[in-house]
């Protein structure tokens, strides 16, 4: 059984095809610049040579046709037509507070999508325009949405709700979303998986990428997350803020003759490691521009260090105790010296790192001693292989 995967953004089409018998990659590809000049398509074969091919592309109509007439091209392709294509799953940002699972498409499902564009301006037009492209282009194929918000619909109302007036969450549906729903789904389940622990674990994910969030989850069923409304809440991100007091906003309104927009701007893309450093929202800049003794580049990297550290253990007394940590995305999967650095933090929670087998990238690896009392893995994530396990289950 074949199933495609989409993510779309608002200029762009990422795609996996994925052999769900052995779970194995049969190809991948981007298109970008949809609507600008220089579009292309860059499509990776394992084993073959990248196929590219650049040409306009006005829309997400049009892109989706090049997916499919690259996926099944007589010279480049991988199969010999759609009829190999079992089913396609989508990534969709925000289902809000009435899709709270993965779904089959359908003209409802739309109308929620669009309901929530208020709620992800950003992304969900963008997915949704994926869906009715593949509509258009594979017809008669099921569409399955799944969301980023759905790992964090278990969460009680302790945990997602804001404490200002309920009638918020009564008119607009303002409460804790989090986001990296899929990874930290995939991941959680994975840590169980690998650790070959209780199917009950309790479980604190670090999804460490330029976009940062940390989840705690009991068999995989999340109990809490750091970001909100909003990917702005919680970690130190590349350039994002994380937690901050909301009166700083009106006080720099009010300093800067700002408007409020102008502030939520500077804090979702200025702010964060860029912003405390004035050097890189990149970790690796950081890296290199402390260990040369740059002082704004390490007080940058402390304060997301420590932030990762404290919310690690605020999830730890939320979970009432914790069998694992496992860091993942592109700075957990790739920066040992992250890891090690967070892990100090925990050692009075009886945390203990093995140098040698934290010394590692690309597989799933315990990265910490037989003696530690919290296991701590590094397991790379796949928000396209759980898509495509969503999209399978629910086409069968």
């Amino acid at each position: 059984m074949n199933i495609l995967v989409l993510n779309c953004g608002s200029s762009s089409l990422k795609y996996q095809l994925i052999n769900m018998d052995n779970e194995s990659l049969i190809a991948k590809g981007t298109i970008e610049r949809i609507g600008i000049d220089g579009s292309n398509l860059v499509q990776k074969v394992p084993g073959k040579d990248n196929y590219k091919v650049e040409k306009p592309i006005k829309d997400h109509v049009e892109a989706a046709n090049l997916m499919f007439s690259a996926l099944t091209d007589s010279t480049n392709g991988v199969i010999k037509s759609l009829d190999e294509i079992s089913a396609i799953g989508h990534r969709v940002l925000h289902g809000g507070i009435k899709l709270t699972e993965s779904v089959l498409v359908d003209d409802k499902v739309k109308d929620v999508i669009r309901e929530c564009f208020d709620l992800g301006p950003l992304h969900n037009p963008a997915n949704l325009m994926g869906i009715e492209a593949c509509e258009k282009n594979a017809a008669g194929k099921k569409n399955v949405a799944v969301f980023d918000t759905t790992f964090g619909m278990s969460m009680e109302e302790k945990a997602y709700l804001y404490a200002i007036p309920y009638e918020y969450f009564e008119k607009y549906s303002v409460r804790r979303y989090g986001f990296h729903g899929t990874s930290h789904m995939f991941v959680s389940k994975e840590t169980i998986k690998f650790g070959n622990l209780k199917p009950d674990a309790k479980v604190i994910v670090c999804h460490l990428g330029n976009g940062a969030s940390i989840s705690a989850s009991i068999g995989g069923k999340c109990v809490d997350t750091s970001m909100g409304l909003t990917p702005l809440e919680g970690l130190v991100m590349g350039t994002r803020s994380g937690d901050i007091d909301p009166a700083i906003v009106q006080y720099i309104c009010n300093k800067e003759k700002k408007s409020v927009d102008e502030v939520l701007n500077m804090l979702n893309k200025k702010s964060g490691l860029l912003g405390l450093s004035n050097i890189s929202s990149d970790y690796r800049d950081l890296k290199g521009k402390m260990e040369a003794g740059d002082k704004a580049a390490k007080r940058a990297l402390d304060a997301m260090k420590y932030r990762i550290a404290k919310y690690i253990g605020s999830y730890f007394v939320a979970l009432g105790g914790c069998d694992a940590i496992t860091f993942t995305a592109g700075m957990g999967e790739n920066q040992k010296e992250l890891r090690e650095d967070v892990c100090k933090y925990l050692e009075c929670l009886g945390v203990k790192i093995d140098a040698n087998r934290n010394d590692v990238r690309d597989k799933a690896t315990l990265i910490s001693t037989d003696d530690s009392k919290i296991k701590v893995y590094m397991i790379p994530t796949n928000e396209e292989l759980m898509i495509a396990r969503e999209t399978m289950r629910l086409a069968k």
